[in-house]
């Protein structure tokens, strides 16, 4: 599974950790996020995410 980085902020999704307090569970892959996920740091929107190098 891909990281994932904000192209506004820097934060990396890490599908291995998920984002539990947004309610995205360990092992989810960015692909399967719902739309409406932002960014927990500043906000952004999924489609400014990319992926990580």
């Amino acid at each position: 599974m891909s990281q994932y980085t904000c192209t506004i902020c820097g934060y990396e999704y890490d599908p291995e950790v998920g984002d539990p307090d947004s309610g995205i569970a360990p092992g989810t892959p960015f692909e399967e996020i719902p739309d409406d996920w932002v960014c927990p740091v500043c906000g952004a929107t999924k489609d400014q995410f990319e992926p990580a190098q």
